[in-house]
């Protein structure tokens, strides 16, 4: 009975788009899963005109050798392992400034920490990102924002250097 249970305990959807997905759809909620096979079907249709379109080629053309074949898809991921590994020295002398300027994606009405919807309600850190009543301190979610940094120049405004005048002596 519990096993059963187990298998009825409704999932996050694999997009992590906040709905709950289901086996019987690849684990994705119903407007992911249409998305997809949204997407399935123009692709299939845009390799079909492609074929028909290669087809008409070879035929009024004049040459009688077969199109090379297609390259093979290649995996993406491991193209840029291998471009990390080749040059990893001249990588992370060029491109430090650009990986911390850069931000992940984040969606303006989810927590950046636990993806929860906080819509109008959520909390917008001094790091930029806004985060749900549980991670809205910065020690719940890591932030980056350098508050000791900030308080010391906040204090050195408010608190100029006064100096007094030398008095000459007598």
């Amino acid at each position: 009975m519990s096993e059963e249970h187990r298998l009825q305990e409704p999932r996050l959807c694999a997009n992590d788009c906040g709905f709950f997905g289901n086996t019987a759809t690849q684990n994705l909620c119903s407007k992911c899963f249409r998305d997809l096979k949204h997407e399935q079907e123009n692709s299939s249709t845009a390799k079909n005109a492609l074929k028909q379109t290669l087809a008409a080629c070879v035929a009024s053309s004049s040459v009688s050798s077969p199109p090379p074949p297609p390259p093979p898809p290649a995996d993406l991921t491991s193209d840029l392992k291998e471009v990390n590994t080749e040059n990893p020295g001249k990588r992370a002398a060029s491109e430090p400034e650009e990986e911390e300027e850069q931000k992940p994606p984040q969606d303006p009405k989810r927590c950046l920490t636990c993806r929860r919807r906080v819509g109008i309600t959520g909390f917008r850190c001094r790091c930029g990102f806004v985060f749900c009543g549980t991670h809205r301190y910065a020690e719940q979610h890591e932030c980056t924002f350098d508050f000791k940094r900030v308080g010391k120049e906040k204090i050195a405004k408010a608190n100029p250097i006064v100096k007094a005048e030398k008095l000459e002596k007598i």
